[in-house]
């Protein structure tokens, strides 16, 4: 069997003939998703429908998830998150360039051992911010601020699982944009090992 690339589609070349495949089915045939781009509903949807589905097909071998990600929604990236814990079979994830804020947690929450980050690739940890800027009544801004306070502990109990850290050096990195390179990461427990070799 050959494979040929060209323009963003898979040639390949059996017993019966020549067949084309897009390289995102290639991918996905090879239990390898994305997360690329802005986390929002959409994303959040597409890659759950994704582990499902490669769930379903085989529950024994891993998921690869790839990341680049500026974050983006903290409902869509939880989302994520738990469908990446529901599935059976374990979910590998890979920084390829950068995973910040909400991404930053989908990368962090891939299997132990295996949250593996190309060498130049960055991980940036803050708290939640609020959306659209503050508005609205002396009431609304209140509850809204709760909410934010709720989902920034929900968020810090995470990064806590996922490092090993206390809830107070997560705190501690939160409380701004905090950056980490690939061996930061690392040893942060963020990361656990750099790709040299694909």
């Amino acid at each position: 069997m050959s494979y040929y690339q060209y323009e963003g589609a898979i040639i390949r070349e059996t017993h019966d003939g020549l067949s084309r495949i897009t390289l995102s089915d290639n991918h996905l045939m090879q239990r390898e998703i994305f997360c690329i781009g802005e986390i929002n509903t959409d994303m959040a949807i597409s890659l759950i429908s994704q582990l499902r589905y490669l769930a379903t097909e085989d529950a024994d071998h891993p998921i690869v998830m790839y990341i680049d990600s500026p974050g983006g929604s903290v409902d869509a990236g939880l989302a994520v998150i738990d469908a990446m814990h529901s599935v059976k079979c374990p979910v590998y994830t890979v920084n390829v360039a950068t995973a910040a804020s909400m991404a930053a947690l989908v990368f962090m929450s891939g299997e132990h051992g295996h949250r593996l980050s190309f060498a130049h690739a960055t991980v940036m940890c803050h708290d939640p911010l609020i959306p659209g800027g503050v508005g609205g009544s002396a009431l609304s801004i209140y509850d809204t601020s709760q909410r934010l306070m709720k989902k920034r502990e929900t968020l810090a109990g995470i990064i806590s699982e996922c490092t090993g850290k206390s809830l107070e050096e997560v705190y501690s990195i939160t409380a701004k944009d905090t950056f980490f390179d690939a061996v930061e990461a690392i040893e942060w427990g963020i990361c656990d090992g750099i790709i040299t070799d694909l």
